[in-house]
């Protein structure tokens, strides 16, 4: 049984704002965004919290390519405000002047005593063994901490740990308690030492005197908090962000619990129960739908029911549309669950297919516009030349650009057929036939076309026009690219509908495109049907690729590695570069790339954590530092075979395409949104419930779970009072 905690982010846009800045927060940044006041990011991000979490917070930079970059100011929000609204947070939050002794983190481990007793004078002793994760205040990337404990008038100091941010004291100090000014906190600060400038402030922790003298004895690790807060003379200057959260607390039970519902639903797309899955189709809200039909794309795939799943709802879906132009072009279950399926089994074919296509215009930054009233001739134009060129001829100029990327891509999802994943091509070979049989009178266009709605429209042209979003990029594009990018997601949008007098009649202007268009329409129609075409007895074999263990590869890119520095060669650097490759059993690196990939710290770090996720054998604690000399570099003990100075179960991480699969997370987030409609299936399902011994069950087996859910709450809250009166008994 676990805690899960997930922050649902969307960074939507931001106003009067300082130029040139981005945002970010400790597990994630934004791009940049240039030369406006006003930027719009539209990044969305699920990130994965430890349950101990205290607030989150987003800081705005202004980015600078020489020197470190400017924090200009922040949004923070506490955990309890997140939880405060289970629907989520939506709307504009003022930035914050940003006070150093505001920014604090990390913990310290202390034993604070009252000894004597009777009548005799009674001491005050604080014993300060170490902390951990402090912030880094100094420009080395860690800080020189001491600790600064006080009392009624009287204050003591450690010694000072230099460069490191897991420091251990193990020092005490005394004071003679004062009976008379028991409202006087015994007060431990921990402070960053600096030889020229002040002392940077750490964090501090404050004791009430009253309860020591109850409890006699508080020992254990305590989280700094920040100093008093200040007044911002900035307050409302420094303008806003618009934000979308959503926190969300899962208690995830035992496998056991949900096998039952797990066995149900694997009933509803096996034949055997129909019913169940057409309930869910028929009660999963606009807002919900994408969520559920991610959880079950998951969910089945664990059980490598996915194919038939998918097979289900096109079914569903074929049976209510009357109209084949309007087939699959609405945000139902059937089409939301494509997309998930598409993304989690085809992004490494989508970055082989567009990857060179889209850098290419990226690195080319060519001037790229058809629309005559968008056309800007000094754009266009060229310092040595004496002509200035018109209209005709930059359109002329952007139509030729445009049917060279064109035809690159063309060619390329043409070539693609011969490693387009098995999966996919089976997924489409069941869509096409379905369609056919709904629709037998319309020969081949509509089975065509339906296929098309989800590999071109859904998939490869929102790709093209957000390269960033599908991680085709590190950055988003520029104004010029992200025209280029959009013309030319046009233009696969015109081919994959096969119908260029739409596009024509409604956009005059892309007619330029149209012997490229109509080229691409005919080798489109080649390219699926060799992709229908495919062998039905190859295996899917993506359960097994997504499964509880982590994929074929998790991560890959450069890293630099420590090495020993050998001393007679004082210039030379102690890291050096590697070629790193984090797969499902190994950790390996090389001197050279193998492929290329841009991957920074966090997301490192991420997949790390994800990887051992479900390793037994993890320590529970770790070095951050490195054994250099006779000492570790971040706690500076000596013994190498020291236990470790900082948790590993703990930080944050991201929620990628390739995250391996949690069969009882995504179970439990299948429970809870069946909770919530449980009385909307109850209603739409009684038909079924009197006849259909399946349908009763799976109204029970929901019970059942909830019982259980409660049956848990209830043992916390019982946990909680027992805890709570023993204090204070004490």
């Amino acid at each position: 049984m676990a805690k899960r905690s997930t922050l649902f982010i969307r960074i939507v846009e931001g106003k009067n704002l300082p130029m040139h800045f981005n945002l970010f927060m400790s597990s994630l940044r934004t791009a940049t965004i240039w030369k406006t006041l006003s930027p719009f990011w539209g990044e969305e991000y699920n990130v994965h919290l430890p349950p101990s979490f205290h607030n989150v917070s987003f800081h705005v930079l202004d980015e600078d390519s020489l020197s470190r970059d400017d924090v200009i100011g922040k949004v923070s929000i506490s955990k309890e405000a997140l939880a405060a609204k289970p629907q989520g947070i939506d709307g504009w939050m003022n930035l914050t002047e940003i006070d150093p002794d505001e920014e604090v983190q990390g913990e310290i481990h202390l034993k604070v005593s009252v000894l004597g007793k009777g009548y005799a004078p009674k001491i005050l002793r604080c014993h300060v063994f170490e902390a951990r994760d402090l912030a880094k205040k100094d420009r080395n990337g860690a800080s020189d901490p001491f600790v600064r404990v006080s009392y009624n008038g009287k204050v003591h100091e450690t010694a000072v740990v230099k460069k490191s941010c897991y420091p251990r004291w193990n020092e005490s100090f005394e004071f003679e308690l004062d009976e008379a000014s028991a409202d006087t906190p015994l007060s431990v600060e921990v402070w960053d030492w600096d030889l020229v400038s002040k002392n940077d402030f750490l964090g501090r922790v404050l004791f009430n005197i009253n309860r020591l003298q109850s409890a006699q004895q508080e020992e254990g690790w305590f989280r700094l908090g920040p100093d008093k807060p200040k007044h911002s003379q900035y307050e409302g200057t420094l303008g806003s962000l618009r934000l979308k959260l959503m926190l969300r607390d899962e208690m995830v039970l035992p496998s056991s619990h949900y096998q039952p519902l797990v066995e149900l639903l694997c009933q509803s797309v096996g034949g055997n129960l129909p019913e169940l899955m057409m309930l869910i189709d028929e009660t999963t809200t606009a807002e919900s739908r994408q969520e559920v039909a991610t959880n079950l794309i998951k969910l089945f795939l664990g059980q490598g029911l996915v194919k038939e799943f998918l097979d289900v709802l096109f079914k569903l879906e074929l049976d209510k549309t009357g109209e084949p132009n309007t087939l699959f072009r609405s945000n139902s279950l059937a089409s939301k669950s494509m997309e998930s399926f598409l993304k989690v089994a085809g992004m490494q074919y989508l970055h082989r297919l567009l990857g060179p296509t889209i850098n290419r215009i990226f690195e080319e930054k060519k001037y790229v516009e058809l629309d005559p009233n968008k056309v800007e001739l000094k754009e266009a134009g060229c310092a040595g030349l004496h002509r200035v060129q018109t209209e005709a001829d930059v359109i002329q100029q952007s139509a030729g650009h445009l049917q060279s990327y064109l035809f690159d891509l063309i060619h390329a999802i043409v070539q693609s057929a011969v490693y387009c994943p098995t999966s996919l091509c089976q997924t489409f070979r069941q869509l096409y036939q379905r369609v056919q049989e709904r629709f037998p009178e319309k020969e081949y266009r509509v089975s065509y076309i339906a296929v098309t709605s989800f590999l071109c429209l859904r998939f490869i042209s929102p790709a093209i026009m957000s390269p960033k979003l599908f991680h085709l990029r590190e950055k988003h594009a520029d104004a010029r690219t992200s025209r280029t990018l959009l013309l030319l997601a046009k233009a696969i949008q015109t081919i994959g509908n096969l119908d260029t007098l739409a596009c024509f009649s409604k956009e005059p202007w892309m007619v330029p495109l149209q012997p490229a268009i109509q080229q691409g329409i005919a080798q489109l129609k080649d390219f699926i049907t060799r992709l229908v075409s495919c062998d039905d007895s190859e295996d899917l074999g993506l359960q097994a690729r997504m499964s509880l263990q982590c994929g074929s590869m998790e991560k890959e890119g450069f890293l630099f590695l420590h090495r020993t520095k050998d001393k007679c060669m004082l210039m030379t650097s102690p890291f050096k570069k590697y070629f790193v490759t984090l797969g499902k059993d190994t950790l390996s690196y090389a001197r050279t790339q193998h492929s290329k990939s841009v991957n920074e710290l966090n997301q490192w770090l991420s997949a790390l954590r994800k990887a051992c996720i479900h390793n037994t054998d993890t320590m529970s604690s770790y070095h951050p530092g490195i054994y250099k000399g006779d000492r570790w570099s971040c706690c500076h003990q000596k013994d190498k075979a020291d236990a470790g100075c900082d948790k590993t179960r703990h930080g944050v991480t991201l929620q990628e395409w390739y995250d391996p699969l949690d069969p009882d997370l995504e179970s439990q987030l299948i429970f809870r949104h069946l909770i919530g409609v449980r009385q909307a299936m109850r209603y739409a399902g009684s038909p079924y419930e009197e006849r259909l011994d399946g349908v009763r069950r799976f109204f029970k087996v929901l019970q059942d779970l909830q019982d259980a859910h409660q049956a848990v709450e209830e043992e916390a809250e019982r946990s909680r009072n027992k805890n709570f009166l023993l204090e204070l008994q004490t």
